[in-house]
């Protein structure tokens, strides 16, 4: 029988798999997406859009599908569909994967000040001046929403949801952005601090260099820690070895 491959995707990497996987014999992957972006973009093998129903809806579709290995390749802030999936894949006896890229490191002249949560990250912009740039997704908006002094430059692929901070400006694009574009944005919009998450990867690092070479403060929200017991791998390669699908193409 075909091995059956679920990818919990939404990322490049997700993507990068589904690619690889679609390319060895016999295997048959599917990769499952949340449905919050409108234009996913094309994915080998099989999609599906939705969520489960927790981690026991999870778990019933891996036994109807026949799945045999799960791979979580959301965002590295999406800890609920994380925690979902390791009870799931134990509870149904799948093996499971957790695809991470690393996360980003400070240089020498980079000037982060790290928090574990964007309420954290709230309660330091006061200090930092009064124009923040938010690259923290359209969600979780709310925890700056308080902040009525500070204008906020907020960049999301979709509308942000409300509530949101009563002086925000809303550029809906998408990356990649270059050192370039990111420095003339910084600059134009004239921001004082700059507030991302640790999402680690090179697609979305180029904020980081121009901040750094303007030499403006960056205010950085650590990932979630893993469920307990869970370990992962920071690329496709890795991802292939753990399954036994590195040698088959």
């Amino acid at each position: 029988m075909s091995p059956h491959v679920l990818i919990l995707g939404g990322t490049a990497e997700a993507r990068e798999l589904a690619a690889a996987l679609a390319t060895r014999p016999g295997v048959r992957v599917t990769t499952s997406l949340a449905g919050r972006v409108t234009r996913p973009g094309a994915l080998a093998g099989d999609v599906r859009v939705g969520g489960f129903g927790g981690a026991r809806g999870l778990a019933d579709w891996l036994r109807e599908q026949h799945v045999d290995a799960l791979v979580d390749a959301t965002h590295p802030f999406a800890e609920g569909i994380t925690a979902n999936a390791a009870q799931a894949a134990a509870a149904s006896g799948v093996t499971a994967v957790v695809l991470r890229r690393p996360g980003w490191r400070p240089g020498p002249e980079d000037r982060w000040h790290t928090v574990p949560s964007l309420a954290g990250a709230a309660d330091l912009l006061p200090r930092f001046g009064s124009r923040a740039f938010l690259t923290t997704g359209r969600l979780g908006l709310a925890a700056f929403a308080h902040l009525t002094d500070l204008h906020f430059v907020v960049r999301s692929v979709e509308p942000p949801e409300q509530p949101m901070p009563p002086h925000t400006e809303v550029l809906l694009a998408r990356g990649p952005f270059t050192v370039a574009d990111e420095t003339t944005l910084l600059r134009e919009y004239l921001i004082d601090v700059l507030v991302t998450k640790d999402s680690g990867g090179e697609a979305t690092a180029a904020k980081l260099t121009a901040a750094r070479q303007l030499g403006l403060p960056v205010v950085l929200v650590r990932r979630p820690p893993l469920p307990e017991g869970v370990n992962a791998v920071p690329d496709v390669a890795g991802v292939l070895a753990r399954l036994g699908l590195d040698a088959l193409q």
